[in-house]
């Protein structure tokens, strides 16, 4: 078990300087709104031994060099629990920030809903919800640190429905709590590492290197830009294949510079998103994050030249549409043989995941620029690829299917799957002809089009 922080103690992980901002008091009753027998007298005990006169202290604060409003539960005070009073406050702190604009981050630590105000505290949720729609809508990130314990509402609300979830290692983190969940239930399914195991949270973070990584995602994600990501040069080989088997074989080379290598060249510094939200993860498959290029802020999922799972779809389209709200320019790396198709994928939603992509690229009003780094296997690469600004490296090819299965479905014998290859037209250069992609990226710093009349990536607009 993580050690269990107070209110403050969390908020001296991330900042120097807060202030907290200044709540109105409603009308109390007698023991409450529903009349619970001791609960004033349990309060009381609870600001006496906190300091605190409710479980969440809402302020702002200077996180490394960005200022945010910050919500800070204090599980001290009646187990961190949500009342009406509670709600109060949140929902005030996420007003300041849509009239400041200012990102949010609660720092979560509670046992769920308060038994003492029955379903008037339960109902503090869907205001929660409101505000944190409403911050959402106004463009606004939402970073979310999960402590210790994180469960209930808290955790379904303030906690999972961030845009991005850090967690503190050994937290206990669930909708569940201790008492509530089955007695048989395997504890080790209600902790930190296993949200971020099943795609639930993002990252887990040290207290110590807290505030930094904080400080790294709340630059990166408050910082929009109109211009479209120019295409990364290319990083293999600079001349053209002279047949579609040729380049086949060069973007299934396992000497072909991959997605790790193009991030790391492009980007100073990046960080990652992991998971689908909806209990899957595709690290080996798909890559998905937020990093600086050139002083601003560029998105990212790139495939990995395997074949891609249903999580790693779901988790593209949740990068591109986070990056669509927060007006953040979106780079996607196309490489794959093709979507997983085995048993397990089509138990996963291969089809939904790939049309919820599709959907969310089609429909992203910030710009999308798309280079085509490896294999582009049919549509499990084209749900990644921009319409209108996908680009192509020279060992690269984009087919409506494999050579191989073309061959198969023509009833050709396997020996024909080359000329079938230069009959699709796969290569870079056919592609740019076709009008599939704009050009052929060249290798060096800056990375011009080598195909005769396309023009060169910077000359793109939207």
């Amino acid at each position: 078990m993580a050690d269990r922080l107070s209110a403050r103690g969390a908020l001296a992980l991330v900042t120097d300087d807060f202030t907290e901002l200044p709540f109105p008091e409603r009308p109390g009753h007698p023991d409450g709104p529903l009349g619970w027998p001791g609960y004033d007298t349990a309060r009381a005990r609870a600001a006496e031994r906190t300091g605190e006169r409710e479980s969440v202290v809402c302020g702002t604060g200077d996180v490394d060099g960005t200022r945010a409003v910050l919500v800070a539960f204090e599980f001290g005070f009646l187990g961190g629990s949500l009342g009406t009073r509670t709600g109060d406050r949140l929902e005030a702190a996420y007003a300041h920030a849509r009239a400041h604009h200012l990102p949010v981050v609660p720092l979560v630590a509670t046992g769920g809903s308060r038994m003492q105000e029955g379903m008037l505290a339960l109902t503090q949720l869907q205001r929660v919800a409101r505000a944190s729609a409403l911050t959402r809508q106004s463009g606004l990130p939402q970073i979310a640190v999960v402590r210790d314990p994180t469960t209930g509402g808290g955790w379904a609300t303030l906690g999972a429905g961030a845009d991005v979830v850090l967690a503190l290692p050994g937290a206990q983190v669930g909708f569940a709590g201790s008492r509530v969940r089955p007695a048989d239930a395997d504890p080790a399914a209600y902790t930190a590492e296993a949200q971020v195991a099943a795609g639930a949270a993002d990252a887990l973070v040290r207290p110590e290197a807290l505030r930094d990584t904080l400080g790294h995602w709340l630059r990166l994600l408050t910082r929009p830009s109109t211009a479209p990501a120019p295409p990364p040069p290319a990083l293999g080989a600079a001349g053209l294949p002279a047949t579609g088997w040729e380049a086949v074989r060069r973007a299934r080379s396992p000497r072909r510079p991959r997605a790790t290598a193009y991030l790391d060249a492009y980007f100073t510094s990046r960080v990652a998103i992991g998971g689908d939200r909806c209990g899957g993860t595709d690290p080996d498959g798909m890559l998905c994050g937020f990093g600086e290029h050139r002083g601003r802020t560029v998105a990212y999922a790139a495939q990995t030249g395997t074949a891609t799972r249903p999580a790693g779809y779901r988790t593209a389209a949740r990068l591109v549409r986070l990056a669509d709200r927060l007006g953040i320019p979106v780079l996607t790396l196309v490489d794959t043989p093709g979507a997983a198709n085995d048993a397990e994928a089509e138990r996963q939603g291969a089809g939904a995941a790939i049309a919820d992509l599709f959907g969310a690229v089609a429909s992203a009003r910030t710009p999308v620029t798309t280079l085509v780094v490896g294999e582009g296997g049919s549509g499990g690469a084209l749900a990644l690829a921009a319409p209108g600004n996908t680009w192509a490296t020279p060992d690269s090819y984009f087919s409506v299917i494999a050579p191989e299965l073309a061959a198969a479905i023509l009833k050709r014998p396997p020996e024909q799957a080359r000329t079938t290859a230069g009959q699709l037209r796969i290569r870079p250069q056919d592609l740019v002809e076709l009008g599939v992609v704009r050009g052929v990226v060249g290798t060096g710093a800056d990375g011009r089009a080598k195909s005769a009349g396309c023009p060169s990536p910077g000359e793109h607009q939207p």
